[in-house]
């Protein structure tokens, strides 16, 4: 493994599961009130950030795939014999708006201008196949958007071949939920596998 620190399988394998194109498609269709027809990139960086694997991360409205949003890194790492995914935020995501779909791009991402997001940490636990992972109680996950503060829980559960995602952002004030798994999490099908450019 060139460069690889870390030497957990779970670690790998949770890699492998979240690397690839994601829809959630049969979902959109079944509760279109409720749940947008999406497509999720969740592409691995070529290099390593920090010693870790890590991954870059956009969506997109299936209907305006050229105007993915909510760029991120997720980073992997072991901390005290549990797995650990540690956000990252760009300073300027427009930058890097499409990295996801386009490897070209997705190699001239400059590392230098991510921000870490101290709060948006989740904590993975894998049983029977599957990894849950949740924000320790004690954490918030903030981060700036369009000059203003804004607050996002996190959490997913991610197989094989399906990723559920749990984001849901909040009034940091009241606590509503004003967008995203409102209703339940997003249901993904894995489309496409880009397991395979993960520097292992």
């Amino acid at each position: 493994m060139t460069g690889f620190t870390q030497n957990s399988e779970s670690l790998s394998i949770l890699a492998r599961c979240l690397a690839g194109e994601f829809e959630n498609s049969v979902q959109a269709l079944d509760a279109p009130t409720w749940f947008v027809h999406l497509r999720l990139w969740q592409r691995p960086l070529p290099q390593l950030l920090n010693g870790n694997l890590a991954l870059f991360a956009e969506q997109a409205n299936a209907l305006y795939l050229q105007n993915p949003y909510r760029q991120r890194i997720l980073t992997l790492q072991e901390q005290q014999g549990s797995i650990q995914v540690q956000y990252f935020a760009f300073k300027e995501p427009d930058a890097v708006q499409g990295a996801g779909a386009d490897l070209d791009r997705l190699a001239q991402v400059n590392l230098s201008e991510l921000q870490l997001l101290p709060g948006c940490v989740l904590t993975v636990a894998e049983r029977n196949g599957v990894f849950y992972a949740e924000s320790p109680s004690e954490t918030k996950c903030y981060f700036e958007y369009q000059g203003e503060q804004r607050q996002v829980i996190l959490g997913f559960e991610a197989s094989v071949q399906q990723f559920r995602s749990y984001d849901r952002g909040v009034d940091p004030e009241t606590g509503k939920v004003l967008w995203g798994a409102m209703m339940g999490p997003y249901e993904f099908v894995k489309r496409q596998d880009f397991a395979g450019e993960l520097p292992l």
